[in-house]
């Protein structure tokens, strides 16, 4: 395991959360005050993470007696212990291909897939004026949303902090509260045909098995 101290890093904090924040701009391209409070959430959890992965690691040092007691020999001020899922699990080897990291890559780009593949739906539709029902919509209602939540669970397996941990559920929340908004509006606009849509479509998680049909057709 590398051992040099790899804290201190703010301009790799700066240049990792532009990057990623830009990345997400560019699939979500926010227009409403509910695109911007949904992005803006999804930013300050990027700014938190990488905070912490470059700059100061204030998970670390809150349970530094625990983890040296716990994990004797690891120096914990190394990046690679950072990574602490794999060094509580035992994975000893370069993390970076450690279970918990492929996993993590697989549930980020998972998330920016959704958000690419349902901008192209969304924007399709704001421009005819038509409900989105393709695509990504055609599983779950909310995949901008979901996309978001699965990108910031992908950070969590690899990098947890206890900031991050205690984001993520309000972020959840949030985006519920916003999704429940957004379908009022939309069913007002749309009316019955939102309804059947709604009816057969789950808002953040596509049905297992046999998807669910609407019994009104």
């Amino acid at each position: 395991m590398n051992t040099a101290p790899a804290y201190g890093l703010w301009l790799l904090v700066l240049i990792n959360s532009a990057v990623f924040i830009i990345f997400a701009f560019s699939f979500t391209k926010p227009l409403t005050k509910r695109d911007w409070r949904s992005f803006g959430a999804f930013s300050a959890f990027i700014v938190a993470l990488f905070a912490e992965m470059y700059g100061f690691p204030l998970t670390i040092y809150l349970l530094s007696g625990w983890l040296q007691s716990r994990y004797p020999g690891v120096d914990f001020l190394s990046h690679d212990a950072g990574h602490l899922l794999e060094i509580m699990f035992g994975w000893r080897a370069n993390p970076h291909f450690g279970p918990f990291h492929l996993l993590s890559f697989a549930l980020v780009g998972g998330g920016f897939w959704l958000l690419a593949s349902a901008w192209k739906v969304l924007y399709a539709a704001q421009t005819s004026h038509t409900l989105a029902v393709t695509g990504p919509y055609a599983h779950v209602r909310h995949p901008q949303y979901a996309g978001f939540v699965l990108i910031m669970l992908g950070f969590l397996v690899q990098w947890p902090t206890i900031l991050t941990l205690a984001m993520f559920p309000v972020l959840v929340l949030m985006y519920v509260r916003l999704a429940r908004s957004e379908e009022r509006e939309v069913a007002a606009e749309f009316g019955e045909t939102y309804g059947h849509y709604a009816a057969r479509v789950p808002a953040f998680f596509p049905w297992l098995g046999t998807q669910r049909h609407d019994s009104a057709g």
